[in-house]
């Protein structure tokens, strides 16, 4: 099975990311999709595994297959956890929405540190460019505030929200550099320190519910084990101990 393949047939939740999805789209945004897709039980009882995610089908499509995304999440990765709280879903079935339901299990005070280190390597960046350039990237520059603005008010409130709401033309103003960067670097240590801060007395837990998630996961891979049709190409091609198509 290609792929692509697993990606089209077998989604379980997909949705559309970055600035469409946090309300900072211009007329000249990308549209990026992300996905997660459950890989058949039968693909995994061969050596060669299916892959843990796939680059499209098509331009600005990316989708985790459900065990690594888990996998992800619970490790608060910050992309990973934003796609589950994105309010532009295209597409969810029933094992999407108890993925869904599951959001909650995956936040943990791990976010802090997740969050920190992705924002530390996105300013070591922007400070090389104004090294080399003189000036940063802006666009990243918003998408750092942003980033930082989200982690705040998670650590503060438990939830995580990822439109910018009334902050929009503020950040949309950073990407056209009309924002001075001493002040972006001020707003960027104040948003720093708030999550510090938050960090110490946040209501969200000390770890995810690993559990609860696992279980998921476990019972997810078994129902497609049952629902495997004895007479699917994947299945024959396991059963005679061949390959079927190229991965």
């Amino acid at each position: 099975m290609h792929p692509e393949d697993l990606v089209r047939d077998h989604t379980i939740y997909s949705c559309v990311m970055g600035s469409r999805a946090f309300g900072l789209a211009t007329e000249g945004s990308d549209t990026d999709h992300r996905g997660v897709f459950l890989a058949p039980a039968p693909l995994f009882w061969r050596f060669e595994k299916p892959p843990a995610h796939v680059d499209g089908p098509g331009e600005e499509r990316f989708s985790w297959e459900l065990e690594r995304f888990c996998e992800l999440a619970l490790r608060a990765n910050p992309n990973v956890l934003e796609c589950l709280h994105s309010p532009l879903v295209e597409h969810v079935d029933a094992t999407g929405r108890e993925l869904l339901s599951l959001r909650g299990a995956f936040l943990s005070r791990r976010v802090h540190d997740s969050f920190t280190r992705y924002a530390l390597g996105q300013r070591r960046k922007l400070d090389a460019d104004v090294r080399t350039h003189g000036a940063p990237r802006w666009k990243h520059a918003m998408h750092l505030l942003r980033l930082l603005m989200s982690a705040a008010v998670l650590l503060r409130t438990g939830e995580l929200t990822i439109d910018v709401g009334d902050r929009r033309e503020t950040l949309l103003a950073v990407k056209r550099g009309e924002v001075s960067w001493p002040e972006v670097e001020l707003w960027m240590a104040r948003l720093a320190a708030e999550t510090d801060e938050w960090s110490h007395r946040t209501p969200l837990p000390a770890e995810p519910d690993r559990r609860r998630v696992e279980d998921f996961l476990v019972r997810t891979r078994r129902a497609s084990a049952h629902q495997a049709d004895p007479d699917d190409e994947v299945v024959q091609g396991v059963v005679r101990g061949g390959r079927v198509g190229q991965d």
